[in-house]
């Protein structure tokens, strides 16, 4: 029975990295067809979409067959709870991917654009972080998982700030109201990846050290950014 719930184990743990690896690829890919304009790598990430779903799914019920069959507890209970959890925030990621690949085409003729409000910046700070935190999620090495925290509060600034620009371009020009419009949707986008690349990062160390990060502002003191005020509110490691 001990062999068997270890090869389950084994096997969810394949599986949360074989789910990361797709998806990074699915963000990937969608942000060089968005810079690029390229309208058929886009379209190549919206069919890919089933495979993040299928394997969504798969790892959904392990979870659920580990839970029925045995009775987990301390670090084997933070890691099924931590890939539930996970395995959301990776499927919500390739959705992501999804939702701006399928406005590639409506901004594929003003490329230009892209460029003179930085967005091209903004999606490569997004792939960076999507790599760092899958790296982070194969390899369980907690050491750089501020930077995630630092990186997501950059490209949150950062997409206030091109938005900004957007809309004053809105209202001063009506022609490119439309182009605006799909470049506001891709900002929220790209701002998500930055919240559920966080929400991976807090999984990890939960699965790793035991502790709850409630908010990253209070993470990035508690792991030495003296830039950050207010008191931590991370919690002790659970007893699970």
């Amino acid at each position: 029975m001990e062999r068997h719930f270890e090869q389950e184990l084994e096997k969810l743990n394949k599986r949360l990295h074989k789910m990361g690896n797709l998806v990074y690829d699915q963000v990937h890919n969608s942000l060089e067809a968005l810079l690029t304009c390229n309208i058929e790598l886009a379209q190549q990430v919206v069919d890919a979409d089933n495979k993040v779903d299928k394997l969504d799914v798969k790892i959904d019920k392990l979870c659920q067959r580990i839970f029925a069959l045995t009775q987990p507890v301390a670090t084997d209970l933070r890691l099924i709870m931590s890939a539930l959890k996970m395995n959301n925030d990776l499927e919500r990621l390739g959705d992501i991917a999804v939702n701006i690949s399928e406005k590639v085409e409506g901004v594929s003729e003003y490329k230009e654009i892209l460029s003179d409000l930085h967005v091209d910046e903004l999606a490569n700070m997004a792939d960076l972080i999507v790599k760092d935190v899958i790296n982070i999620l194969n390899t369980r090495n907690t050491t750089f998982v501020k930077d995630i925290f630092i990186s997501a509060n950059a490209i949150e600034e950062k997409v206030q700030s091109v938005s900004a620009r957007i809309l004053d371009e809105m209202m001063h020009k009506t022609e490119v109201i439309v182009v605006a419009t799909n470049l506001m949707i891709i900002l929220t986008q790209i701002d998500r990846i930055a919240g559920y690349s966080t929400n991976i990062a807090e999984s990890i160390v939960f699965i790793v050290e035991g502790k709850m990060i409630k908010h990253k502002k209070a993470f990035k003191q508690d792991t030495g950014n003296d830039a950050v005020s207010g008191d931590p509110e991370v919690e002790s490691p659970l007893e699970v």
